[in-house]
């Protein structure tokens, strides 16, 4: 029962890791991200809290989804 569960959390940890990812990406290409990065030579806050919260879910999707 326990394998179940925390397999349904991995999927959902993944699935939620992926979107925030694309988001991040998306927001790491538009115009306003652009310009700052022109100006102040880094990305928002906003744009990398969502590359590493994407990416920090959708490895701990993975490592649960394969956890044996």
């Amino acid at each position: 029962m326990a394998k179940k569960n925390s397999s349904k959390i991995g999927i959902i940890l993944l699935v939620v890791g992926i979107g925030l990812l694309l988001w991040g990406i998306n927001l790491y290409g538009a115009f306003g991200n652009k310009l700052a990065r022109t100006f102040s030579g880094s990305s928002s806050n906003e744009t990398m809290i969502f590359l590493i919260a994407g990416a920090v879910c959708t490895i701990l999707g993975v490592m649960m989804l394969y956890k044996k």
